[in-house]
């Protein structure tokens, strides 16, 4: 294998590397043995693996600014690691660089109920997070579906939502302050408790930059009273085109549900053998809805919600008729993702956002390039914002597999910008679509984003590689450059 000069320099450099980290960590923080770097290769898009030098765990401030200090005077690349749950290859690692991990930067700082605040480490777990403020009637309220083991430092990276994010905000309306350190080993914070703050939004920035501006220590956010009262159904339609439709005639009527979200059959089908959450088998597609706040306006809203779903041509209506059956609705539609191994050896997991009265048009077409391609697409999504997670499935053992799984993923993200969508709802960019950001931003725009990270980076240590495409064409000339970035990973593995 013939790397690329810069990247064999790095690797020559492994020992020099893994001494200097020795010099600012302990010996249980650090790791560099080819055998235990293997849970470093990949995250959760398991189809890209690389193992890098050396990973470090830092336990405080201090340390990770001690190994981002050390990484740059070698100028060694450092990949941000949260839990590994991305869904988009942002923290895949690179071959000549570092992992650093938040995973043991777990510690609930402050909890401030009179500002309704919570301050933690990247490293707690989003659920974590509510698990802590629960017993003062508390929660938080991005949930992704693995909120379980996610990390707080992960969603801030990629800007992370969830099933009830169609009311409350991602992760982006839910940060209030951040601690960060920066790509020189400077230690800075950007907002603080209060919802508004002076100056330029750097908290706005920094939230969904994917680890390339700089590392996130310290979290500050916002929680909220758990409503009094919350109700759920489950609408049965005949085609998901009409459950899309059923959607926007909902927010059209002017209801803002705390959540709502869309399973086509095969969805339904693998995780009612996965779970049992009680859903139908042999329908087309699942609405689930929840509505919540003060229980007399929640009762109100489910006969108008009732009534309005079933002249949008509803079937069946399955409201939940206690606490256990509404999160077993909700523990179905959160097992989505892991019951497809039920039905798929593989599965590439998309990500794109679109105007919710695009939905029935769109839902459309991905049926007719999962015809075409010859691959079967098992839909669900967070109707009620319009993030779709098409979820194509594949055999990597057969022959030319993947290669059709990415083609068909690429032409549904680019149909998402086609009809006034974007490329990213929750899961970020990453290494999966940074040369479809062309699709979505022109040279202007690309210029201006990359400015930005050389202000923050100007040495390209932070996730080089990630989000920006390796090629496309100057401003100045027309001429291709390449991005600093372009080196990043020469010999990616594929499984």
């Amino acid at each position: 294998m013939n790397l690329p000069e810069p990247v064999a320099e790095r690797l020559d450099r492994r020992d020099d590397l893994v001494n200097k980290l020795g010099d600012v960590l302990r010996a249980d923080q650090l790791i560099a043995r080819p055998e235990d770097l293997a849970a470093y290769e990949c995250d959760a898009v398991s189809a890209y693996r690389q193992r890098p030098l050396a990973v470090a765990l830092p336990e405080e401030t201090s340390e990770v600014a001690a190994v981002i200090k050390v990484c740059a005077e070698l100028d060694i690349p450092i990949v941000p690691w949260g839990a590994g749950t991305g869904l988009s290859g942002g923290a895949l690692a690179r071959e000549d660089g570092v992992v650093l991990s938040t995973a043991r930067m777990n510690g609930v700082l402050d909890i401030d109920l009179e500002n309704r605040t919570i301050t933690v480490q990247p490293g707690v777990t989003n659920k974590g997070v509510s698990d802590a403020v629960a017993a003062h009637g508390f929660y938080y309220a991005p949930d992704p579906s693995s909120q379980i083991a996610c990390s707080i430092g992960g969603n801030i990276a990629e800007n992370s939502g969830g099933v009830h994010c169609l009311k409350y905000g991602t992760t982006t309306n839910n940060v209030l302050g951040l601690e960060v350190v920066l790509a020189d080993g400077e230690t800075v914070r950007v907002g603080g408790k209060g919802m508004e703050q002076a100056g330029c939004d750097l908290l706005g920035l920094l939230t969904g930059s994917e680890g390339l501006l700089a590392i996130t220590t310290e979290a500050t956010l916002r929680i909220l009273p758990k409503p009094e009262c919350a109700r759920a159904l489950m609408a049965v339609f005949d085609s998901i085109e009409a459950a899309g439709q059923a959607v926007a005639q909902v927010i059209a009527a002017g209801m803002v549900p705390a959540g709502m979200e869309i399973m086509d059959r095969l969805s339904i089908e693998a995780v009612e053998g996965f779970v049992g959450a009680g859903y139908p088998l042999g329908v087309e597609a699942l609405l689930l809805v929840e509505l919540d706040g003060p229980a007399s306006e929640v009762e109100c809203q489910m006969g108008v919600l009732q009534d309005l779903l079933t002249r949008a041509g509803a079937g069946q209506i399955r409201v939940a008729e206690n606490e256990e059956e509404r999160l077993k609705l909700w523990a179905g539609r959160k097992a989505a993702f892991p019951a497809m191994g039920r039905i798929s050896p593989d599965y590439y997991c998309m990500d794109g956002t679109i105007p919710r009265g695009q939905l029935p048009h769109v839902l459309k077409r991905i049926g007719e390039f999962s015809r075409r391609y010859g691959l079967a697409v098992a839909n669900v999504f967070h109707a009620g914002d319009g993030n779709l997670h098409p979820l194509v499935l594949y055999d990597s053992n057969r022959e030319g597999d993947l290669e059709k799984a990415e083609a068909l993923g690429a032409d549904i993200l680019k149909l998402c910008v086609d009809v006034g969508g974007v490329l990213s709802g929750e899961h970020g960019v990453g290494l999966e679509k940074r040369d479809l950001m062309p699709c979505m931003f022109n040279d202007a725009d690309l210029d201006a984003q990359e400015r930005i990270k050389e202000c923050f980076d100007p040495g390209h240590i932070l996730n080089p590689g990630k989000v920006f495409p390796v090629l496309r064409r100057c401003v100045e000339g027309g001429a291709m450059h390449v991005h600093a970035g372009e080196e990043s990973f020469p010999e990616l593995e594929r499984f």
